[in-house]
């Protein structure tokens, strides 16, 4: 599903999950290297990022367990769906990852995939895993706005 913004980045799939698991504390963009066919089944809109990951291993980034669909027009020269991509990020914004994930507690998550001005790229949050009782006072804080909101709305009918 391929949902479109007002600056011409077209969103391909996002990670719902990453933002109720975790506390984001800081985004990167960071390109994809991608192959030929991997390029045209997300333009298709056909990846997943649940599960998926970013490491640093030396000086480069790698996103993994990342999933796109095979490309069913190419049939031999397809790609492995959940092979390791790297990521395209410069050197300085490395290193202050680097620093950023040697805190205890902290990963890289992916938060969504998109084009931007026909290249593709992946918002990287820098997150802290929730506990049990934070999601449950997250989702309590959510139900009360809502709940808030239909009041309001009611309210302005009458």
């Amino acid at each position: 599903m391929r949902t479109h913004d007002t600056e011409g980045i077209k969103i391909v799939c996002q990670n719902k999950k990453a933002r109720h698991n975790y506390t984001i504390e800081d985004t990167f963009e960071a390109g994809i290297m991608l192959k030929g066919t991997e390029v045209k089944s997300l333009r298709d809109g056909k990846a997943n990022l649940v599960d998926s990951y970013a490491t640093i291993n030396g000086e480069e980034a790698w996103l993994n367990h990342f999933h796109i669909d095979p490309y069913s027009p190419a049939t031999q020269f397809n790609h492995h769906p959940m092979r390791k991509r790297k990521l395209l990020l410069h050197k300085k914004e490395i290193n202050k990852l680097i620093g950023k994930t040697q805190e205890k507690g902290c990963t890289l998550v992916p938060l969504k995939v998109y084009f931007k001005n026909g290249k593709a790229k992946v918002d990287l949050g820098i997150a802290k895993a929730k506990k049990l009782y934070d999601k449950r006072a997250t989702l309590k804080k959510q139900e009360s706005d809502r709940e808030i909101d239909r009041a309001m709305k009611s309210n302005n009918r009458s």
